[in-house]
């Protein structure tokens, strides 16, 4: 009898432990706190969840700064000493004189002109004259965008010429150089025989080639005073212009790059001396320049006989005929004058 209840004892621990293993094996492991220096840590259980080990492994990079178009225009540097054997102050006290007023009512005759200046021509070599002085580069390019930048005058939109909507530096750099390009290349830092394949970011920017600028176009007006029996002509505004070009460097179009108004622009201009290679003390500012007609050009269009607005270029294809037809156009404007008046 003593034996028997023993072993219903034994029998009674086992089953004991056997359900307390397979109650373990199925009860859901809790969550462990553990006391760190008077801290309590809680670690939770790891999910299966994959959408949730997506969002966690997903960092937020910071958005990159996209590179801007810009025309690295040198810095000038004035020069310490006088670097001439006299004192050359009149440039800096130079202002335009103001022009003379014309009353509407007199201005009985007016014809609108647009001239094309080449810088390859002799007459207009002033205008790629590259040396640098006190006040920066003298090539005229550089002088416009020199005003430009730092706010003295404005450029206007080149898609018309009536200086409607004022253009940025900005848009002016992307025009002429245009956006950067960022492009892959190999990293030989990391990779420095290519076995790898490692390749990092990189950013091309075209430079500015200011000799690239051969071309302005003249915006001006020619008006009869019959208060002063006579002739005026003015200069409305000036736009360098940049070659347009093919897949295989060929010139597609020749197209302006912005607009200045040169009224405004004749303060600047008078600080600036233009180039004289026959007399190097006998320099004359830019705005005597332009205001002496010192430049050689030929007329591209004109509101006489234009009913259509269009250039010569559109209905005159040979481009002897098209300088003669400009030729006519002066004439005729010229005569207008000479009519007036009887011997």
């Amino acid at each position: 009898m003593k034996n028997g209840v023993i072993r219903l004892c034994l029998l009674a621990t086992v089953i004991a432990l056997a359900v307390g293993t397979a109650d373990a094996q199925t009860t859901p492991r809790s969550k462990k706190k553990r006391t760190t220096k008077g801290k309590t840590v809680t670690k939770s259980k790891k999910t299966s969840d994959p959408s949730l080990v997506a969002a966690k492994d997903t960092v937020a990079k910071p958005a990159a700064v996209p590179f801007e178009a810009d025309i690295k225009l040198d810095t000038i540097r004035r020069s310490l000493r006088n670097d001439a054997i006299i004192e050359r102050n009149l440039v800096k006290d130079r202002t335009p004189l103001a022009y003379e007023h014309i009353r509407e009512d007199d201005a009985v005759y007016r014809q609108r002109v647009w001239r094309e200046l080449d810088v390859h021509e002799k007459m207009n070599l002033p205008f790629v004259y590259k040396a640098i002085e006190d006040n920066g580069s003298q090539m005229f390019i550089n002088i416009l965008l020199y005003g430009i930048k730092s706010g003295e005058i404005t450029a206007f939109d080149p898609s018309n010429d009536r200086f409607t909507t004022p253009y940025t530096f900005k848009q002016i750099a992307e025009m002429v150089v245009g956006k950067p390009k960022v492009i892959q290349v190999a990293d030989l830092d990391k990779d420095p025989d290519g076995s790898k394949g490692i390749m990092r970011d990189t950013t091309i920017s075209k430079e500015f080639d200011p000799t690239a600028i051969e071309r302005y176009q003249v915006k001006e007006e020619w008006v009869f005073d019959k208060e002063s029996s006579r002739l005026h002509v003015r200069i409305l505004g000036i736009a360098p212009e940049i070659n347009l070009l093919n897949s295989d460097g060929s010139v597609r179009a020749v197209v302006p790059i912005f607009w200045v108004y040169y009224p405004d622009l004749r303060p600047m201009l008078a600080k600036y001396e233009a180039y004289n290679g026959k007399n190097y003390g006998a320099r004359m500012s830019w705005e005597e320049l332009f205001e002496s007609r010192m430049f050689a050009s030929r007329i591209i269009k004109s509101t006489l006989d234009n009913p259509g607005d269009l250039e010569i270029k559109d209905y005159v294809r040979d481009p002897i005929l098209q300088l003669l037809e400009g030729d006519n156009m002066k004439e005729k404007i010229f005569n207008y004058e000479q009519d007036l008046w009887s011997y």
